[in-house]
């Protein structure tokens, strides 16, 4: 949403998708008032479902002609033990959080290597580490942004951009669907240090794209994480995993 409405103004035709059809309709208004020359196309999908998805294919193939951003910043959490998932969720996480992904960048290339346009996708911190009691998540993430890094130098020679964000936490309703029943909110101190605005992440994930940078770290605070976890030996990095505060009673001590 916040994308859509940051570039309501340099739109000509704008697809939103989402699960909730009746909020892409409240926005769809939003935007369309703020931009009455604004075409918007809604369709209400489920990323998790790879019937919807071809459907929405189909939907990205009937776009008329012209510069195309796509932007994949759909992603589903589950936060605990892997051992006491679900395996309903983790069906629902890798089709969002990768096959979507893959499926829609594909999708788009060849539309964006004629016409032009860029893509961004929304990996996260996470990409650069493996994080106990959020496995699937976190590699899920670094699958999108080594994803991204690879499609963007197949597609450099065509001139588009491809950009993977990794923020640290941002404050959207993310937390609450990911956190089960009995897990802690996880609201440490580090966690606030490291919170980023969602127009911090929006801004300079546009910016990131038109520079075409490979990745976006939305604060020099994420910046300096990054570096550090890609210098620090892996190790120290399993060592300093392991002795990370669980905000869930480990299956070990049950």
């Amino acid at each position: 949403m916040a994308f859509a409405r940051r570039l309501v103004g340099e739109c000509a035709h704008m697809v939103l998708v989402a699960r909730r059809k009746e909020v892409l309709m409240e926005l769809s208004d939003e935007l369309r008032a703020a931009n009455s020359e604004l075409k918007v196309t809604v369709v209400d999908c489920d990323l998790a479902s790879q019937r919807a998805r071809e459907r929405l294919v189909q939907t990205i193939d009937t776009l008329p002609a012209g510069k195309t951003l796509l932007i994949n910043n759909a992603g589903l959490g589950d936060y605990g033990e892997y051992l006491a998932s679900s395996a309903r969720r983790n069906h629902q996480m890798l089709h969002v959080n990768v096959l979507a992904v893959a499926e829609l960048t594909r999708a788009v290339l060849p539309r964006l290597v004629e016409q032009g346009g860029g893509i961004i996708n929304i990996a996260s911190l996470a990409a650069d580490l493996f994080i106990p009691d959020f496995a699937i998540y976190a590699a899920s993430k670094a699958f999108v942004a080594s994803f991204s890094e690879a499609v963007r130098l197949e597609v450099r020679k065509a001139g588009v951009p491809v950009v993977a964000v990794c923020p640290g936490p941002v404050h959207t309703g993310f937390g609450d669907v990911a956190r089960r029943q009995g897990c802690t909110n996880g609201y440490s101190s580090f966690k606030k240090w490291v919170y980023t605005s969602i127009p911090t992440v929006v801004n300079g994930a546009l910016d990131a794209l038109k520079r075409n940078n490979p990745r976006y770290y939305p604060s020099r605070r994420i910046r300096l994480i990054a570096w550090l976890l890609r210098n620090t030996p892996l190790s120290l990095l399993r060592l300093v995993m392991g002795m990370r505060p669980r905000k869930v009673e480990s299956l070990e001590k049950q």
